[in-house]
């Protein structure tokens, strides 16, 4: 899934940047990924640590993580389903279709029609699946997270959702295929949140805090929209061109709010060590982040270049530069 701020390229860097702070063997350790996006970190630790506790307050990247993190065992005929929700009858009555489609609202082309329409088909029947308790939790999210990331194969936008694009790109134009988002196996258990990260600090301890806020202004319920909408699957009135739906905007996106926000973070955070992924475009100077870390334990800093993710035009960007600078500031709390 292309992602705004994922760490996939990163993933080595922070590894061992976080193995020189607290050594290599994690197995007794509580890893806390709070800010958790599409899961990747938490995902990269989850086989090393006693426990991942994955976090974020958007509804798609709650269920990506309660399957890609909370699932740790075999689910039995996850593949039956799958291929059973591969042959559903189109409908026509769904909300992706008849407000997200051309030839359902005639004003937006999220989806191409078909898949709008099989979009619709399989998350209805996943629900109907779940009230008849014919499935699990388990499997429910397994189908439902499978569904999030096809349908994102055939999006019909530049990368994120905050516009579509006018005529149907190639990608788009093919036909959706649901393909099942395999997890990785293991024996401990981990807990995933749909919680502000500010408000579930204060309920939770452990060794490891990793934080991935948003770096400046963008949204991440506008941006990401969409899967919200396939993800809740409830109705309501989408806004303007976009079709956008209501969502809470973060503190962490304000210049005016976000220094404060961080540093009762910091404050409340019951754990001993504390990492934070920034880069040089963020709202927060390397220097305030220094200052506010500071106050509470022993700080260190380790940087890398890396490729800038790219959602825009080039003449649009803020900023120029193809390489950003990413920083992993580092508290050894007191």
């Amino acid at each position: 899934m292309n992602y705004i701020g994922s760490k996939l390229k990163l993933s080595a860097f922070l590894k061992e940047s976080i193995f020189s702070v607290v050594g290599s063997d994690l197995s007794n350790f509580v890893f806390c990924d709070i800010f958790a996006g599409t899961g990747i970190v938490g995902r990269s630790f989850k086989t090393l640590v006693k426990t991942v506790i994955a976090n974020d307050i958007e509804q798609y990247s709650y269920v990506l993580n309660k399957n890609y993190i909370e699932n740790n065992a075999k689910i039995s005929q996850k593949n039956k389903y799958i291929e059973e929700l591969n042959k559903l009858s189109l409908r026509k009555d769904g909300f992706i279709y008849k407000n997200y489609c051309m030839g359902g609202s005639g004003l937006r082309q999220y989806f191409s029609d078909y898949n709008g329409k099989k979009i619709d088909s399989i998350r209805k029947k996943i629900e109907e699946l779940k009230t008849k308790g014919e499935i699990n939790r388990k499997l429910y999210y397994f189908l439902l997270c499978s569904l999030l990331e096809s349908a994102d194969k055939v999006a019909n936008t530049a990368s994120v959702y905050g516009a579509f694009l006018k005529g149907i790109k190639k990608s788009a134009q093919k036909e959706m295929v649901l393909e099942p988002a395999n997890y990785e196996i293991n024996g401990t258990g981990h807990k995933v949140y749909n919680k502000d990260a500010n408000t579930l600090i204060k309920k939770i301890s452990g060794d490891i805090l990793y934080m991935d806020p948003p770096y400046n202004e963008r949204q991440y319920g506008a941006n990401y929209h969409m899967l919200n909408t396939i993800a809740e699957y409830k109705k309501f009135i989408p806004k303007g061109k976009t079709g956008l739906r209501d969502y809470e905007k973060s503190k962490y996106c304000s210049k005016n709010s976000i220094k404060e926000e961080f540093e009762n973070l910091i404050m409340n955070a019951q754990f001993k060590y504390l990492f934070l992924s920034y880069n040089n475009e963020g709202l927060m100077t390397v220097s305030e982040i220094k200052k506010i870390m500071s106050k509470y334990g022993r700080y260190n800093l380790f940087t890398t270049d890396y490729q800038r993710f790219k959602a825009d035009k080039d003449e649009n960007r803020s900023f120029a530069a193809n390489e950003t600078k990413e920083y992993l500031h580092v508290l050894e709390k007191n």
